[in-house]
């Protein structure tokens, strides 16, 4: 992965997690292939299926870890026609969502989800072109 890329990916971390209002904790993001995260969907999920991202809250302190697959984030990037960064900056602030505590069990929760998504990706310059 390019500097350039980790560079963007940790301070839009830091970024969603300060406007959170969480200003202490490590958080975790792990590259996997599409076969290790399939295996992660399996044993923690019981979901037999390639995903995209999946996040592990843990505590306060070990805020918890997001593991993206990255060949899945980068034909998702071409799908929805948008730049790797865009697709991965949308897997990092969902991921940190999650683990915060935001879901999307119902419509409700899904829509609140998505406008947070959405403004940070926006106030990070990742909006939607």
């Amino acid at each position: 992965m390019a500097p350039e890329l980790k560079k963007t990916i940790k301070e839009l971390a830091g970024f969603v997690l300060n406007k959170e209002g969480q200003k202490t904790g490590e958080l975790s993001i792990t590259f996997v292939s599409e076969e290790q995260i399939k295996e992660l969907n399996q044993q923690y999920r019981n979901k037999d299926e390639v995903t995209d991202v999946l996040s592990f809250p843990i505590d306060q302190e070990l805020l918890g870890e997001i593991v993206i697959a990255f060949q899945v984030a980068q034909r998702q990037a071409e799908e929805y026609n948008h730049s790797l960064e865009r697709e991965l900056g949308y897997l990092i602030v969902h991921g940190i969502l999650h683990i915060l505590g935001y879901g999307h069990k119902n419509s409700q929760d899904k829509k609140s989800m998505r406008s947070k998504e959405e403004k940070y990706l926006q106030k990070f310059g990742l909006g939607r072109e």
